[in-house]
């Protein structure tokens, strides 16, 4: 096992990221961030943004973008 483990929220967004490599940047994240918003309990949504605040760098660019069009929902 590895001395820092990614967070769940972040492999999560990761992978889906991969799913989405096919497309552009702009429509891959628009695309992420829809899964998420729909799919998503609001405490991993919340969680995710803050790791885009803490400055992931783990987390894909375009997840991060994802994560940025996400913030946007929350309350």
């Amino acid at each position: 096992m590895s001395a820092t483990m990614i967070p769940p929220h972040v492999r999560l967004a990761n992978e889906i990221a991969r799913q989405f490599e096919h497309k552009a940047p702009a429509d891959a994240a628009t695309a992420i961030a829809n899964h998420i918003k729909t799919v998503w309990d609001p405490r991993m949504k919340r969680a995710l943004v803050a790791s885009v605040d803490a400055g992931a760098d783990e987390l894909d660019p375009v997840a991060v973008l994802a994560a940025n069009q996400v913030r946007a929902t929350l309350k």
